[in-house]
């Protein structure tokens, strides 16, 4: 029953910003911790910000300084603001996130699992 949406990517000029967001929902109970990986071409998907429940942080070395993670628990969202956007930043971004839920058909049963959600592009021109 759970799900994540991605919205705010596409086009932006190197030096440009953007900001992604990704919303659960569906029969949750509690959100955990939440983050965005990305994947380029030819490229493995990787980690590129998380955000606990405790709000703790962690960035690939190659955005510190200018992205930052946060979230909003009333919504169930969370947040990626692309600052100084570089060409290398290229790719589909991806949500994750560790939710426990109610189980599908089940009106009891507590399910808890990592849900992905199913991607935005976000493109940097030199």
């Amino acid at each position: 029953q759970v799900q994540l949406v991605e919205s705010g990517g596409g086009l932006v000029q190197a030096g440009g910003s953007l900001r992604l967001s990704c919303a659960a929902s569906g029969s949750i109970i509690s959100v955990d911790s939440m983050g965005w990986y990305r994947q380029a071409p030819g490229k493995q998907r990787e980690l590129v910000a998380r955000i606990s429940s405790l709000t703790r942080k962690d960035y690939v070395d190659s955005v510190k300084g200018r992205f930052s993670i946060s979230r909003d628990n009333a919504k169930n969202t969370v947040y990626l603001q692309m600052n100084s956007l570089k060409p290398e930043d290229t790719g589909v971004y991806y949500c994750n996130a560790e939710i426990t839920s109610v189980e599908t058909g089940s009106g009891y049963r507590k399910l808890r699992r990592y849900y992905w959600g199913k991607g935005t592009l976000v493109t940097v021109s030199s």
